[in-house]
């Protein structure tokens, strides 16, 4: 299907700023990087432009009689909440460029105050929104069939079983056991609850971009398979500055293709728990589960400075295949039904 004229203007504003602002904030990051300054910063303003553009490309084109992304023209839009979270954005951004030309080694304890005090802020903004609106516009915290926390578990599940398989390829199983033996991981784990309610901002702003907007739009124009396979390339790419400037400077090339791989697999799984549950949150904490138990695991939030090999392309593809089979779930098998 062919999209409105309406999801045109918001696809071209959509993308002006998930994939214009990593292209203009990737020039900077080039120039901070080439004087060896850390960089780490503009992956967690980048966290923030899907979902910005989300919302600017809503309130450039929303009318009371338009039909917006979930049939949602006929609601008002939770202004309360798209404004505090622009605002936290703007603020991100401009840390972010200040870090540039007044290198320092605190900005990244700096740039912790607007994500902890902007997730809260955001979070009692969206509370304060009412019930219809948060349910139009795939706020609400409760999904559509009330299974939404088992998807997130079985994620979890998936994530510790990829783990472990990891581990029993690479012949460093008994380090993770080692690390499983510490009753001080559960705890840590456990800790990741709370923490979410004062960080979910940063993955937020990515998956209301990728999973509540860009999706539907993509799998009504391409299909359920072929707009999830795209969205997840796509989604891949759009990482390509921190690939090349932070996560693996001396391997980009590599990194960029497990990237890939990577977004692919995790978008198919993603993609698959929010169209079981037509809830926002499932992926939002998948995404914050995925990317919080590295630090978890490894002691250390930093990821910057990998150096990654080529045969780590096929074990990648192997380790995510548990992620990668969910394209052949029911879900996705509907496409043919909404071709015809």
């Amino acid at each position: 299907m062919k999209w409105t004229e309406t999801e045109k203007k918001q696809v071209i504003i959509f993308a002006a700023v998930a994939f214009g602002m990593p292209i203009l904030m990737g020039i900077l990051m080039a120039y901070s990087f080439s004087n060896g300054n850390d960089v780490a910063m503009f992956a967690n303003a980048q966290m923030f432009y899907p979902a910005a553009g989300v919302m600017l490309a809503l309130l450039a084109t929303h009318k009371r009689d338009d039909a917006l992304p979930g049939e949602t023209g006929s609601v008002p839009l939770p202004m309360k909440y798209y404004i505090g979270f622009l605002i936290v954005t703007v603020l991100m951004i401009g840390l972010t460029v200040c870090s540039v030309f007044v290198p320092g080694p605190n900005w990244m304890v700096v740039v912790q105050f607007p994500l902890i005090f902007g997730s809260v802020i955001c979070l009692v903004l969206l509370l304060m929104e009412k019930k219809e609106v948060r349910s139009a516009y795939c706020l609400r915290f409760k999904g559509k069939d009330g299974k939404s926390l088992l998807y997130v578990l079985l994620f979890f599940v998936l994530y510790l079983l990829r783990l472990f398989i990891g581990g029993l390829i690479e012949g460093s199983l008994s380090d993770i056991a080692v690390l499983f033996q510490d009753p001080l991981m559960y705890v840590t784990i456990l800790m990741l609850i709370p923490l979410f309610f004062i960080s979910f901002s940063a993955f937020f702003g990515e998956e209301y971009g990728w999973r509540f907007f860009f999706q539907p739009l993509l799998q009504k124009r391409f299909g359920l398979k072929g707009g999830v396979l795209i969205l997840g390339v796509l989604w891949g790419l759009w990482h390509l500055p921190l690939n090349i400037f932070y996560y693996s400077p001396d391997t980009a090339v590599i990194s960029i293709l497990l990237q890939i791989i990577t977004c692919i697999s995790l978008g198919i799984f993603f993609g698959y728990a929010f169209m079981k549950t037509n809830n926002i949150w499932v992926p939002v904490a998948m995404h914050y589960i995925n990317n919080n138990m590295i630090g978890v695991l490894s002691g250390t939030a930093d990821i910057g400075g990998q150096v990654y090999q080529w045969i780590n392309v096929p074990v990648m593809i192997a380790l995510n295949l548990m992620f990668i089979l969910f394209i052949f779930s029911r879900v996705y098998k509907e496409d043919a039904k909404d071709k015809a």
